[in-house]
Order: C-alpha cells, then structure tokens, then sequence
C-alpha cells in the first residue's frame, strides 16, 4: 500500500500538509482494514477496501455526516472517501475510545437523535447493512418500506442461498400480514443509526457516548432500538433513560422481534448456519401474535 496518494488527499481536504509519521492497526471489523495513522499532531481512522467497495464508503460517508450534522450524540466525523493505490478508503475522525460511559447518557442522545424526522421513509441513497446491500427507496408508508425494502428483500435473498422453504413461508405470510403490528401505531420518520448492536456503540476517553458504522436511514425509532436488544451490551439503564426522553409504545414489546428478523435473515444471508431456524421461530411467533 502506497500511502502517499491518500497522504495528498487528506492535505488536499484539511488545507494543509499532512505527512504520516506513524500508522497503527485497528478494529475495523471483518469486512475493512482499519489503520489509526498520526501526523502533525493529528490522528485519523482509515478504513480500506478493495475499488469496487468505494460506493460502500461513499454510503457510509453520508451516513455519518447525517448524525454528526444533528449533534445529538457523538459520532466520528468523515472527512473524505476515494481510492487510491488500487484500494477504496474512508478517512475519519479518530476517536479515543474508553472503557466507562454514562448509559443513560447514551439512552437520553439516542432519542434526541431519533427525534431528527423527515417527510418520508428511506434514504437519499442505498447503502449496506454489513455487506449486505441494503435498499432506501423513499416511501411514505411505513409498512411498505419495511415490506419490501426490509424482509421483502432479505426473504428473496435468504431463498436464494437455499433456506428452508417452509421458512420462506413463513416469512411471505408474515409480510402480507404486516398491517397488524400497525393498528394503534404510528411511527415517524427518524433518523436512525441503522445498525445498532453494542459491537457499534461505546464511549470515548472522556465517558462520552459515541457510535459509529452506520447503516443510517429514516425509519421507525423501535427499529434501531429493538437492535440493541438483539445481542446484548446495553443496560437497563439505558432504556430507562431513552423512554424518559419519549416514552416507548407498548407494542414494542412484539414488534421488536419483527424488526430483529430482518437483522437475523441478513446474518443468515452473511454467515448462514442456525440463523435460518432462528428466523424460522421469529416468523412463527410473530404471526402467532398476529391472530
């Protein structure tokens, strides 16, 4: 890897020379090469693909753009993306990362960010949820976006990499039947963060919360909370704090496991083994409640 050119870039950007003194790996994840590199007294986080993941990094880009423009809670700020020696790269903020954090900190700028609204669903471009692509078409019902850009798509997907047909049943069933999760429920348009598993979340050396590897979208609030329950890592606390902030609807409780069912069809997709019985039991439970 050449650095030089990704060297010129950042000059270029920042308005000032910057010369890599000293470059060290990073957590970046299975998809990226992450680096922290240093410089005239500045730090940044590189990530690195191969050229034909740019739109990728492009997407993120604009992700988190969104959420550091709304200010609510800390996010790395994005300072440029390209290619350069034959690998795609995004170039960012570095954050020192600590170990303790108010969580109730983190619930109370989570729903300020979720308050950020648009007059529609989607986003103004595609973008990944892992390295699954992930589609953003503006739409203004709700339940048509989550039908077909959400399970619609992750369904049609799971099929084709051979799960269960009973599964894919299942799952066709449930989404004609989504209107029911939607009687006495109403979701705005929020920003949400899009992927929000504890692995993406955390504070920095000052306890502020911060987070970070978006899959940012306008979408229903419940969606980017139902995620952190999916796997863990955040307290009860942190709910406490969030539902002081706007309080959370009861059918929450159900709709949680609707909205973690596209997260496992896409691990599923991603990784395969149990996740397709996982996904299975999801959808049966859900149509169960949906009587």
């Amino acid at each position: 890897m050449d650095w030089s050119e990704i060297e010129q870039a950042i000059s270029a950007t920042m308005g000032s020379q910057f010369h890599i003194d000293s470059r060290h790996p990073a957590g970046g994840g299975c998809i990226n090469d992450a680096w922290q590199v240093t410089g005239q007294g500045r730090d940044y986080f590189i990530k690195l693909n191969q050229p034909s993941r740019l739109d990728m990094f492009e997407a993120e880009f604009d992700g988190l753009s969104g959420m550091f423009e709304v200010g609510a809670i800390r996010v790395p700020k994005p300072l440029l993306s390209g290619v350069a020696s034959q690998r795609s790269f995004l170039v960012m903020e570095f954050i020192q990362m600590g170990h303790k954090g108010s969580t109730e900190q983190m619930g109370r700028q989570l729903a300020l960010m979720h308050r950020k609204t648009a007059g529609h669903f989607g986003w103004h471009r595609d973008n990944t949820i892992g390295s699954t692509a992930q589609q953003n078409n503006w739409t203004e019902d709700w339940v048509g976006f989550f039908r077909r850009y959400r399970l619609g798509n992750q369904i049609e997907l799971a099929a084709r990499k051979g799960i269960g047909s009973h599964a894919v049943g299942l799952v066709e069933k449930l989404i004609d039947r989504l209107d029911c999760f939607y009687t006495d429920y109403q979701p705005l348009p929020s920003l949400l963060h899009g992927d929000l598993w504890g692995g993406n979340a955390g504070f920095d050396a000052d306890g502020n919360p911060v987070i970070y590897d978006p899959a940012t979208y306008y979408g229903d609030r419940e969606a980017d909370l139902a995620m952190t329950e999916l796997f863990g890592g955040f307290d009860n606390n942190f709910y406490a704090a969030y539902a002081n902030c706007w309080p959370i609807d009861p059918g929450y409780a159900v709709r949680k496991t609707l909205y973690n069912l596209y997260h496992i069809l896409n691990h599923y997709n991603l990784f395969g083994g149990g996740y397709g019985m996982q996904a299975e039991g999801m959808a049966g439970q859900l149509l169960s409640a949906c009587r």
